[in-house]
C-alpha cells in the first residue's frame, strides 16, 4: 500500500479548501509539504495536521493557538499534547457556553421587542 502524496490541487480538493487558504497555512507554518520545484506534496503528516487544523477551526481556535499546539507534539509528544488539548477544550467549551448564554438573552429580548409591537398594532 503506497503512502498518501497529495499535489497542491488534490490537497484543496480534500480539504475543500481554497489555494490562498493552503498558501496562507503553509506561509504561518501550519503545514510544511515537500517540494519537488514548484511543485508541492502533501505527504501522511501534512495530511493529518490539516484534519486537526480545519477541526481546530471548526471548535473556534485561533491559527496561532491551533500552531502552538501542533508543535507541542513535535517537542514534547502525544502526552503533552493531549493534556494541552484538553485545557484548549475546556476553555473553548466555557467561550461557547457564555456565547450561548448571550445569544439566548438577544434572542429573548428580540422576541419581547417583537411581541410588544405586535400587541401594539392590535
Amino acid at each position: 500500500m503506497s503512502a498518501i502524496r497529495l499535489n497542491f490541487k488534490e490537497m484543496c480538493a480534500r480539504f475543500d479548501v481554497t489555494p490562498r487558504t493552503l498558501r496562507y497555512y503553509e506561509y504561518i507554518e501550519l503545514l510544511s509539504p515537500e517540494r519537488d520545484g514548484r511543485a508541492r506534496f502533501y505527504g501522511p503528516r501534512e495530511v493529518a495536521r490539516m484534519t486537526l487544523i480545519l477541526r481546530g477551526r471548526r471548535f473556534g481556535f485561533a491559527l496561532e493557538e491551533i500552531r502552538q499546539w501542533l508543535l507541542i507534539y513535535e517537542s514534547e509528544g502525544t502526552e503533552a499534547q493531549m493534556r494541552r488539548w484538553i485545557d484548549m477544550a475546556d476553555r473553548q467549551l466555557g467561550e461557547l457556553e457564555e456565547q450561548r448564554r448571550q445569544l439566548e438573552e438577544t434572542m429573548q429580548e428580540l422576541r419581547d421587542l417583537r411581541d410588544r409591537v405586535a400587541a401594539d398594532l392590535g
